[in-house]
């Protein structure tokens, strides 16, 4: 079986010989995949901070960064400066083995699952998919989870518009809902 590199890289192949795109450099490529999640009223709670880094860590194999709020919201007692996320951005090896392991084991896994649906895909071709429950991750030990936490995954390409994502992302094997 081909890795999803590889899968990745026939792909972008097939759609310059197709005529899409003048030359394979042109074809949409995956650059990045980040991985967010909020901490919700964690901002108050240092705990609940370090259990999501500890889960997204677990998660992606690379120590995420905390976001911090740029302005202070008096109705969520958020002040400026207080930890409202954590993020992950992978790249390289990473990024691919992330991809694959997404792709193949972990959106099998979701509850009900029929398909992504394609508004999830952006006007600029990247496709964002919200994760409710992390538990779905063959990292995660169920014995030793508190809380559930939700994410989103982003996996960014540079496409030039939803269509051309649409039709990347599917190429590669992620299902979408007809």
């Amino acid at each position: 079986m081909d890795s999803f590199k590889q899968i990745h890289d026939k792909v972008r192949t097939e759609l310059a010989k197709e005529g899409k795109y003048a030359n394979i450099m042109v074809a949409p490529r995956l650059r990045k995949i980040v991985v967010n999640a909020g901490v919700g009223n964690g901002t108050k709670d240092r705990a609940v901070v370090e259990d999501v880094v500890s889960i997204l860590t677990q998660i992606t194999g690379q120590k995420p960064v905390e976001t911090k709020a740029n302005v202070a919201v008096s109705n969520f007692g958020i002040r400026r400066g207080d930890v409202v996320g954590v993020k992950v951005t992978l790249r390289g090896e990473r990024m691919w083995s992330f991809a694959e392991k997404f792709l193949n084991i972990v959106l099998p896994r979701f509850r009900d699952f029929r398909g992504i649906a394609k508004k999830s895909i952006d006007q600029s071709g990247n496709l964002h998919i919200g994760v409710l429950d992390h538990m779905v991750f063959i990292e995660i030990d169920p014995n030793k989870v508190q809380n559930n936490r939700s994410f989103q995954v982003s996996l960014v390409a540079n496409a030039s518009s939803a269509e051309a994502g649409l039709e990347f992302f599917t190429r590669l094997g992620f299902p979408f809902i007809e």
